[in-house]
């Protein structure tokens, strides 16, 4: 089976549809009863012992989906009851000739309103097409598949997931199992749709690998390759960060930063932070050079001296903060911005070096535009495309966008990754990739695969205890 490393938006999925259908000769219900097949063995898979299933269906094409699952469990003899949502009248072209089908074999739509009998749920009520506030009738049928309290399998998405943005379209089933065909959708991993999908199985019902040979889609990160050293390299050779921030109270941010830098393989690390942390920040890594600045000190020795530069981690948004952005903003150097950072940006209308990335999380994203974030990839593509440069948009199913344009998304990662310090790390691991000679959107790339990479492997050796920032940095590792 064909896996790309890649996932679509609804757009891109329907043109490798036309391309199946159109260039290599599929048949289009011919995809609709693999893809009806799929579900079905899926089904049997995970319920074995299942009696009886309930297929909801809406008046799209995944509509057709659910009557061939219900035409094959009636087949095998599974008691089987079809919620029709929406007049069945509706259905065209292939998924009318999937109900035709299904009733000549014995599925016929129940009366019993949405009474729900089956043991197991099939959901294929909406598919890639849906988008705005539901209709009354499908936010009804959601709402009864929700309070069942039976598992729930999902055709392609769950009904009420937008396909491109993970939003909820007002409210959206919680599957168990989402089995998604042809591509998958950048909203089963994005947003909300990460808590609605359950586990993700995908299948290419069968269509040759040339299918995907035009299609653009969004690539799924991973690890970067073990950077190479030579044998004779020394310190100087690998780097240098300077990590800025650490306002009264905050040095661990800074910490954080500087010895996820470290352990990512940067050569160096300088610390400019309120002279109160820097005793405890040795104590802790001695390896870390650490410098107490004050208001008003001038800080460009060390931003010429410097490889790359961390800016934000702690920094606060007192004139302390505000006076050493500024001048790191200054130096023409590969920036990474993060946490005060950015909302500085944001508070003062400031401009951000091309040649950097930044690093919002959903609030702080929300800042730079001015507006809630409810769509997380136009999130991203409009951030980047304000300041022309390359942003990481945090959260499950973190985006990376450069200059308005999506061009990754992480799939790896859990929620222990939402930890306090988890972003300076990420910062630091960020940095110290562009110190050893990473480009910024390379840099951001690899170091949010590195980082979340690093978060699944101290989950799984820290489990069941929650893991903390610091188990990050333990588990940092170029493979």
């Amino acid at each position: 089976m064909h896996r790309p490393g890649k996932v679509y938006t609804a757009a891109e999925v329907r043109q490798l549809d036309r391309t199946a259908i159109e260039r290599h000769g599929i048949p289009g219900i011919s995809l609709m009863r693999r893809a009806g097949r799929a579900a079905f063995e899926t089904l049997r898979q995970r319920w074995p012992e299942c009696p009886a299933i309930t297929v909801a269906c809406g008046s799209g094409n995944n509509a057709g989906d659910g009557y061939i699952v219900a035409g094959m469990a009636v087949e095998a003899g599974i008691e089987t009851q079809l919620l029709q949502i929406g007049e069945p009248a509706r259905l065209k072209g292939d998924a009318a000739t999937a109900r035709d089908w299904a009733n000549n074999v014995g599925v016929s739509p129940a009366d019993a309103g949405l009474e729900i009998t089956g043991s197991v749920i099939v959901d294929a009520l909406l598919g890639t097409g849906a988008s705005g506030e539901l209709r009354p009738p499908y936010r009804a049928a959601i709402e009864a598949i929700n309070a069942a309290g039976r598992p729930v399998l999902s055709i392609d998405l769950p009904s009420g997931i937008s396909a491109d943005s993970g939003a909820t379209l007002g409210t959206a089933v919680r599957a168990d199992v989402t089995i998604t065909f042809i591509g998958e959708k950048l909203g089963l991993h994005t947003g909300a749709g990460v808590d609605h999908t359950g586990e993700v199985v995908f299948d290419d019902l069968g269509v040759p690998a040339e299918v995907y040979d035009d299609a653009a889609g969004i690539p799924v990160l991973s690890p970067p390759p073990p950077l190479r050293r030579r044998r004779s390299g020394h310190k100087n050779r690998f780097g240098h960060v300077l990590v800025i921030g650490g306002d009264h109270g905050m040095g661990g941010a800074v910490l954080l930063t500087g010895e996820a830098a470290l352990r990512t393989g940067c050569g160096l690390v300088s610390i400019l932070t309120r002279a109160e942390h820097r005793a405890p920040i040795l104590a802790r890594m001695p390896e870390l050079m650490v410098r107490g600045v004050s208001e008003g000190d001038d800080i460009s020795d060390h931003l010429d001296a410097c490889t790359v530069v961390a800016a934000g981690p702690g920094l606060g948004r007192e004139p302390w903060g505000e006076q050493l952005l500024d001048q790191a903003l200054t130096t023409g150097k590969p920036t990474v911005i993060d946490a005060d950072g950015l909302n500085l940006l944001a508070s003062r209308n400031l401009e951000a070096p091309a040649d950097s990335v930044m690093t919002p999380h959903p609030g702080e994203a929300a800042r730079l535009l001015g507006s809630a974030v409810s769509d997380r990839p136009t999130a991203a593509r409009d951030i980047s495309a304000r300041f022309g440069n390359v942003v990481v948009l945090k959260g499950a199913g973190t985006l990376v966008a450069e200059a308005g344009v999506l061009v990754g998304i992480c799939t790896a990662g859990n929620p222990g990754l939402a930890t306090a310090g988890s972003g300076d790390v990420l910062t630091g691991v960020i940095a110290g990739l562009l110190a050893q000679g990473y480009d910024i959107r390379a840099g951001a790339e690899a170091g949010v695969s590195l980082h979340a990479a690093a978060g699944d492997l101290a989950a799984s050796r820290r489990a069941p205890q929650p893991i903390v920032a610091s188990d990050i940095i333990r588990h940092l590792w170029l493979r």
